[in-house]
């Protein structure tokens, strides 16, 4: 039996899509080439933004015509090109049913409502009853009638994110979010703070690198509030580390998000500054430079905590670099309060940011505020932003032209077959003449150029 999986949002999505895969290849499912020919389609979904869950509305409006499609005789006729591969395998199988779960974000926020609104929908997965997945497929090969899923209260964290023949890999090490930021849908939709346990976290670690894997990313909504039974997370960065060490690891770096500022301690910035596993790209999201804004958003911190964490993190560790998130037009931004974003970021001198204007949550507080910014001021103070970083950006990167660095190799240039790209423990892109036989391994390069976004670098070694 074949699927097709489709992955809106955030890592931590990408990282259960990956053990949702796990499973089905386990029980030896193939993945198929696209939706329109697969015997089961899951939509991963994404909530944080109306734009995504309206994105997400035109798929389901697409399946429901696949599923009529899928339904019709042989000699059926349809004009849309994209069903096309849908009209032909009807043609060459005859009627063969599709299965559809939707899973996610969406699906927790529409739990009750989702699959009425959409009878396209087979099983709506919500965030506490991922662990149902292998009772579902074993519905699905068995031919039985989908049943409602029940969800337990605590959230069960998948074995292990790998995807076969990653080198690059996520490691969830917490779910949910306690600090309900006045615009953020995710503590409704994925609960309260939830830790996994060391022993886990290690056991997959030790997965990983038997299947030779170069480097991690721990995952969390709030990855450095992460506590399990006393084991803060500067403390879980130490054993990884030394855990790597101990079993003599293919994993070199350790990398982690998302991170809250108010959750930043000197303790974490010791362990980065001292730590050699540990990269020193960091992503500290800010969301906005003035405090009133701040204070209305219930980030728990204020624009000149923040400078001093920044101060702090650059003194301690000289080559960090600095990516961050940004929010313009939130209820009641001024444009005293938008300068002051334009010059936190000429102080900071971010590597590189996500930049974005304020979309309204519907069953956040924010989005019942007073004082809604129109589209069109939105739209302006986020270009005046994005020209400003963009500005920024490309002066942090001029300074790094002529150092050497070590790069992870992991594609195959499109523009140029002959180069690979890769990334720096920064983050940073790198172009740069090398064999295929290279990617997945750390190679040394001179970085010689700047084009766009992405450095271009010699060989070394």
């Amino acid at each position: 039996m074949t699927y097709f999986i489709e992955t809106y949002g955030c890592e931590m999505n990408l990282a259960e899509s990956a053990s949702v895969e796990n499973i089905l290849s386990s029980r030896r499912w193939t993945k198929a080439d696209n939706p329109q020919v697969a015997d089961l389609v899951i939509i991963n979904t994404c909530s944080v933004r109306a734009t995504a869950e309206t994105r997400i509305f035109g798929r389901l409006g697409f399946f429901t015509g696949l599923k009529k499609v899928r339904a019709m005789e042989k000699d059926a006729k349809v004009k849309s090109d994209e069903m096309k591969a849908a009209v032909d395998f009807v043609k060459e199988h005859g009627k063969v049913p599709l299965t559809l779960i939707v899973m996610g974000c969406m699906a927790e926020r529409l739990l009750k409502t989702l699959q009425k609104d959409w009878p396209c929908i087979d099983y709506v997965v919500g965030t506490f009853a991922k662990n149902k997945f292998g009772d579902i497929i074993t519905d699905i090969e068995e031919g039985r009638e989908p049943v409602q899923i029940e969800e337990e209260p605590v959230y069960v964290f998948a074995e292990t994110s790998y995807e076969e023949g990653a080198f690059s890999t996520f490691v969830p090490i917490m779910h949910g979010c306690n600090n309900f930021c006045s615009y953020c849908i995710v503590p409704y939709v994925r609960g309260r703070e939830t830790s996994r346990p060391l022993n886990e976290i290690l056991h997959e670690i030790e997965v990983l690198s038997a299947r030779g894997v170069k480097e991690i990313t721990l995952l969390g909504q709030n990855v450095n509030s992460y506590n399990s039974d006393g084991l803060t997370f500067p403390a879980l960065l130490k054993k990884i580390s030394s855990y790597l060490d101990e079993i003599k690891s293919s994993i070199r770096w350790i990398r982690f998000e998302s991170s809250n500022p108010k959750d930043f301690s000197d303790e974490l910035i010791k362990v980065i500054a001292e730590d050699p596993h540990v990269c020193k790209g960091i992503h500290v999201a800010v969301q906005h430079g003035s405090t009133k804004v701040l204070k209305a958003m219930n980030r728990k911190y204020t624009r000149e905590q923040y400078l001093e964490l920044v101060s702090k993190i650059k003194a301690a560790v000289p080559e960090a670099a600095l990516s961050t998130d940004l929010m313009l037009g939130f209820p009641g931004e001024t444009e005293e309060d938008f300068e002051q974003v334009l010059s936190l970021l000429k102080e900071v001198q971010y590597s590189s940011a996500f930049m974005y204007y304020y979309n309204p949550r519907e069953g956040t507080p924010a989005a019942k505020m007073d004082n809604q910014i129109p589209l069109e001021i939105k739209k302006e103070r986020l270009q005046k932003v994005i020209d400003l970083q963009l500005k920024i950006q490309s002066q942090v990167m001029q300074r790094r032209i002529g150092k050497t660095v070590t790069v992870l190799c992991d594609i195959i240039s499109r523009d140029n077959r002959s180069e690979l790209l890769g990334k720096t423990s920064l983050n940073e892109r790198v172009a740069f003449t090398a064999k295929p036989s290279l990617i997945g391994h750390f190679a040394t390069v001179r970085i010689d150029s700047l084009n766009g976004n992405t450095f271009r670098g010699t060989l070394v070694e």
